[in-house]
């Protein structure tokens, strides 16, 4: 098994930034043949690494350090006026938690997700094989797909990593039909996920990377208070 003092790491080329125009970005991998276990990947969590499928990696570009690891340190989280209406308009689903990936059950509401919110974004357009290696997990049994019904209508899945200190937010997909808007299940697939930290003791929700002149990473500023890694330190904010 590999540990974080023997593991090797891979740079991509420089590339165009997918969050900044004008931009030039570089990934640092974690070696994809590493035997990475749940406590490794906990522990690269921590120092700031995400996951697409089983490909661990973060930013390490040149002249940019815009990508900010946030977490919830959800004993603390005050929701929102507006976090509250959210949470109480949602109140009527159902969630199941599922270990497995359901592909005939997940890609009709992921296609519709990306072909009608995100097809100007480098995952359009959608396919199967697309979902299955982006959400695939990673560490095994370190993966939950939470499933949220509105009787016997699936109208969202989060998928969600169970790490030794937190959960990490991998990835949220919803229906974007015109009669579920109000319920804004973007913000309730976060809200969840901090009640779901709360109830298994785990103290973060981790939620991935911050970017202050992104508008699609903007919304993480409305969780308070949030916590960034700033050079490998976990601090407080108050961001504005």
């Amino acid at each position: 098994m590999s540990t974080l003092s023997n593991l090797k790491l891979y740079a991509t080329y420089p590339h165009a930034c997918s969050y900044l125009d004008g931009q030039e970005a570089t990934t640092l991998f974690i070696d994809p043949q590493a035997k990475v276990d749940h406590a490794l990947y906990s522990h690269l969590s921590d120092l700031g690494f995400r996951r697409s499928g089983d490909h661990i990696y973060r930013p390490r570009c040149q002249t940019c350090k815009a990508c900010i690891p946030v977490r919830i340190p959800v004993l603390q989280f005050k929701a929102t006026r507006q976090q509250k209406r959210c949470w109480a308009r949602n109140q009527d689903l159902t969630l199941v938690v599922s270990k497995e990936l359901n592909l005939p059950l997940y890609y009709p509401l992921y296609a519709r997700y990306i072909s009608e919110r995100h097809s100007d974004g480098d995952m359009y357009p959608p396919t199967e094989e697309q979902l299955v290696n982006f959400l695939k997990p990673a560490v095994e049994q370190g993966t939950d797909y939470l499933e949220f019904w509105l009787q016997d209508e699936l109208i969202a899945v989060a998928v969600s990593d169970r790490l030794a200190q937190g959960l990490s937010a991998i990835y949220t997909f919803y229906s974007p039909a015109p009669e579920h808007q109000g319920r804004s299940l973007g913000v309730m697939a976060v809200l969840f996920q901090i009640a779901r930290a709360r109830q298994l003791a785990l103290p973060y929700l981790y939620l991935g990377y911050w970017i202050k002149n992104c508008r699609k990473m903007a919304y993480k500023n409305h969780y308070r208070p949030l916590e960034l890694l700033i050079e490998q330190v976990w601090v407080p904010t108050g961001l504005e």
